[in-house]
């Protein structure tokens, strides 16, 4: 997927339309109502706009990894999270794409560093957890504390488990193109 800066918000637009609404990993919202909930909850929490656009857009290389969409059935991982921050990576500021990019790492992190959160995972997650490496070990969580964004990758890791709620009122993509417009070209 090649595009300028100016019309990858439109070319998004496009994706969220014609794919959006697939079901997300054996969950009870579609892709599209998912990201949308993890937006609208980093907008409602007053994260920066960054933080709003990396939430927003967290899950893009679900549709755009070589490796194919996710199936509750895979024996591997598709490595989603990679595919969202190279394509968000040509158009976005490097917070952004790197956020996307730690969000798989951060459901890691928590399931090492706080007791409860794998038995509060979906199925779905905890699946794709045990393909995705499993629980970090101390090393990681060491290294993983060290990177410039761990903290916001965290924050969109947890809205990422709260936004799976079937009929969650949510902002619409038209209401967050202005914020990804602000964040792609920031005055």
């Amino acid at each position: 997927m090649i595009c300028t800066d100016d019309d990858i918000v439109a070319t998004i637009a496009e994706i969220f339309t014609r794919r959006g609404a697939e079901a997300y990993l054996g969950e009870a919202v579609t892709v599209a109502e998912h990201m949308l909930q993890c937006g609208t909850l980093a907008q409602q929490a007053g994260a920066p706009d960054a933080v709003v656009a990396a939430a927003l857009l967290h899950d893009i290389g679900h549709f755009t990894s070589e490796f194919g969409t996710y199936s509750p059935d895979d024996t591997i991982d598709r490595h989603h999270e990679a595919a969202g921050a190279a394509l968000l990576a040509r158009h976005f500021p490097p917070q952004v794409g790197a956020i996307v990019g730690l969000h798989v790492a951060a459901k890691r992190y928590l399931c090492a560093v706080e007791q409860t959160y794998h038995a509060a995972l979906s199925k779905a997650s905890q699946h794709s957890l045990d393909l995705q490496g499993g629980p970090m070990t101390a090393d990681e969580v060491a290294a993983f504390e060290h990177l410039p964004h761990y903290r916001d990758a965290v924050l969109v890791r947890r809205w990422d488990d709260a936004g799976k709620v079937a009929g969650l009122p949510t902002m619409t993509f038209d209401d967050f193109r202005p914020l990804l417009a602000r964040v792609i070209n920031p005055a």
